[in-house]
């Protein structure tokens, strides 16, 4: 149980997580009517929950012991308790021990958005590279990987099975041929089997990309019916499902071994997702609007600040370095 220190409620164990999660969903953009009435209905469900919610409200303001630079993202989330008239003072009658403990509530809270789905793939992964770092395995059955930068797989031989999850980032295949068993690679919902081809795998956020370099595969997404690939075509499915084919120099295909990178109708969004694989620096978009932009084009690896600028100066964008830590990446 976990104790609420203003009220000294105790509040069932999960329910500070379950409040801190509204707070993220509603915060991550524009409320949906859909998702506007699930929270209605877990508010109203118990008195907990509306405690947990105006505990977690409470504590995201009181970090104004510094004027909040990021204000926007609770001012107009619905259902959050009004600012009272002394907000000020009763900002000062908070204790040393309260302001200690909003500031670590909330450290954790990010550290934990930032960092558990990083976690959790460096359990699941077999292997792995950081940033600007690729790297050659060899699997058990002679197959080779090339593993981009902050990248990771797992495989699994067994069952007269060749399995290989993507976790993470992109990979490119040279599959050993061997008709018993399938060489069968999963990334995110996309299952593609092989028998012997190579062919390159990319995951950035939201959407799965398979480009066949030769040979032939099979890539499917739930319980659609199988594509398949000839050389020089890319599969491409999105968060939704939609499944599109585009074509690829096959020379293109896994060209960001060459510290080259070739994108086809992508997101300038997915495409900054790229880039900061080989980025030390920490990158982000501040125009939602220009982050959805797409665009077809080559961006040089080994210059990743230059491939920022290509990439958003034809639609107007500014890449504001903030020492050698940050991108911010805006229209002006």
């Amino acid at each position: 149980m976990t104790i609420d220190p203003d009220k000294k409620i105790e509040l069932p164990n999960g329910k500070a997580e379950e409040a801190a999660d509204w707070l993220l969903r509603l915060q991550a953009g524009s409320v949906e009517p859909r998702l506007k009435a699930e929270f209605d209905r877990w508010l109203a469900s118990s008195p907990a929950n509306r405690l947990a919610w105006d505990r977690t409200c409470r504590t995201w303001r009181n970090l104004g012991l510094v004027e909040p630079a990021f204000r926007n993202l609770w001012e107009d989330a619905p259902h959050l308790p009004e600012k009272a008239a002394g907000h000020v003072s009763s900002r000062r009658r908070w204790s040393v021990r309260h302001y200690a403990g909003a500031a670590m509530a909330a450290a954790a809270l990010c550290l934990a958005v930032l960092f558990a789905p990083a976690f959790f793939v460096h359990i699941k992964a077999d292997y792995q590279t950081s940033t600007a770092e690729s790297r050659t395995i060899v699997l058990e059955d002679g197959s080779r990987v090339q593993l981009a930068a902050a990248s990771a797989l797992s495989a699994d031989f067994t069952d007269g099975r060749r399995t290989v999850k993507v976790l993470k980032g992109e990979a490119f295949f040279d599959v050993v041929p061997d008709t018993t068993r399938p060489f069968v690679v999963e990334a995110k919902n996309v299952t593609v089997q092989v028998l012997g081809t190579a062919f390159d795998v990319d995951l950035t956020d939201g959407v799965t990309q398979v480009a066949l370099a030769h040979g032939s595969v099979e890539a499917s997404f739930h319980n659609a019916p199988p594509t398949r690939l000839v050389p020089g075509e890319m599969l491409i499915v999105d968060a939704s499902g939609a499944i599109r084919k585009e074509n690829v120099p096959v020379e293109d295909i896994g060209g960001w071994r060459n510290g080259e990178l070739y994108v086809v109708d992508a997101t300038i969004g997915s495409v900054v997702e790229q880039i900061q694989r080989y980025h030390p620096a920490w990158l982000t978009m501040a125009d939602k609007r220009l982050a959805e932009q797409r665009v077809t084009g080559f961006y040089d690896l080994r210059d990743p600040d230059r491939a920022l600028e290509a990439l958003v100066e034809p639609y107007r964008g500014k890449v504001h370095a903030i020492g050698g830590s940050a991108r911010i990446i805006t229209r002006f």
